[in-house]
């Protein structure tokens, strides 16, 4: 197995392919790919329907699989707010790639046997990518999902998914991996807790009302209370709501929580609302996210892992990158000290795909890494 990342700011599409190619090319030894994964930016909109012949031409080969990416990120570069394409390819010996595009959520065209590995691509205007998700953690459980929503279009349309010599503009395209192959994954959340977990005790759907028997509002009010100015600044753009994904552990630390958005309150009746159904008797606890947490927590995942990928993808949220920590290239940069000289490219997303604790999610505020290695 090997891989290879290369990316390209030239101005026209045909430019920028040729370039990144020619670098992929060089690094595989000639040798024509298995697979070639392709982000593109909307600079390059007026010539999306031109890539996968672009790609053929250059590459000589292999299944594409790609989407339109407000950001791209390749050759460990991220790419944002500019002209970019990244290409990232690799030689599959004994894996056996099996593409599909969905207009709606259905059962994978997948055989029988092992558990697959997923790299899924929706369009967030035209595919219930939750539903989606559900269907393949019931459907294939122990399989690894990965991936990301298209990104850069801003309507049902604008957004560009390729899958081999096609370009859809509504849908999901994705592939399946079986064989000699293992996705390794790390999904970094990027926040940390506040205050002390605490039970649901009174929901209905995704509104709390009690949280350890006293109204919600008033047990986020004292929490606000007694926190420092600097997280009471916080409190207003970057407060989340963590749910314990073990509820039968007696203490909770880094990886153990999935993360979802605090949507309001109600001025009423102190009621919180959140991006996600709840339950009596769910374990929660609040938690903030700034630049500085979320580097600290993708350090920490990243220090934890001890496998040996031939090459990765990320799929990194729009809210990162540099509108987060103020300048570029921050999570790919900590992956190479982590991880070393692995070929890696992705894009920024409308959503990050990506399990915890071994079920998949959508999540927001996201990086989610797919590293991928021989099983044998």
């Amino acid at each position: 197995m090997r891989w290879s990342s290369a990316a390209s700011t030239a101005p026209t599409l045909a430019a920028a392919i040729d370039e990144a190619a020619g670098g992929v090319r060089v690094a595989l030894d000639g040798v024509a790919p298995d697979l070639a994964v392709a982000f593109v930016s909307p600079h390059h909109a007026s010539s999306f329907d031109a890539l996968p012949g672009l790609i053929r031409d250059a590459l000589g080969g292999g299944l594409l699989l790609g989407c339109s990416a407000g950001g791209v990120i390749g050759a460990g570069r991220e790419l944002e707010e500019q002209p970019g394409v990244s290409l990232t390819a690799a030689t599959l010996p004994g894996v056996t790639l099996t593409p599909f595009h969905l207009d709606a959520p259905a059962r994978p065209p997948v055989a029988a046997g092992d558990p697959p590995s997923f790299i899924l691509l929706p369009d967030p205007f035209t595919f219930d990518v939750d539903e989606m998700l559900h269907l393949v953690d019931a459907e294939w459980p122990g399989a690894t999902v990965i991936g990301g929503l298209a990104s850069g279009g801003r309507t049902p349309g604008a957004n560009a998914l390729y899958l081999g010599e096609a370009v859809h503009r509504r849908g999901m395209v994705a592939v399946a991996l079986t064989g000699d192959v293992v996705v390794d994954t790390i999904v970094a959340q990027g926040c940390r807790p506040i205050g002390e977990p605490l039970f649901v005790t009174r929901s209905e759907r995704n509104v709390i009302q009690e949280l350890d028997g006293r109204r919600a509002g008033a047990v986020l009010q004292e929490l606000y209370d007694h926190s420092s100015a600097d997280d009471r600044a916080l409190f207003r753009h970057a407060l989340f709501l963590g749910i314990v994904m073990r509820e039968d552990r007696q203490q909770y630390g880094q990886g153990d929580f999935l993360i979802r958005n605090v949507m309001g309150i109600d001025g009423k009746t102190g009621a919180l609302v959140v991006s996600t159904l709840v339950r009596d008797g769910m374990v929660v606890q609040f938690h903030l996210r700034d630049a500085d947490t979320s580097a600290a927590d993708l350090d920490a995942l990243l220090a934890r892992y001890r496998g040996a990928p031939a090459g990765a993808l990320l799929f990194s949220c729009l809210g990162r990158g540099m509108h987060l920590y103020g300048a570029p290239d921050h999570d790919t940069d900590a992956f190479r000290r982590r991880a070393g000289d692995v070929p890696l490219g992705g894009f920024f997303c409308n959503g990050e795909i990506g399990p915890v604790h071994g079920t998949t999610y959508l999540h927001g505020y996201t990086s989610a890494f797919g590293l991928f290695r021989p099983r044998r």
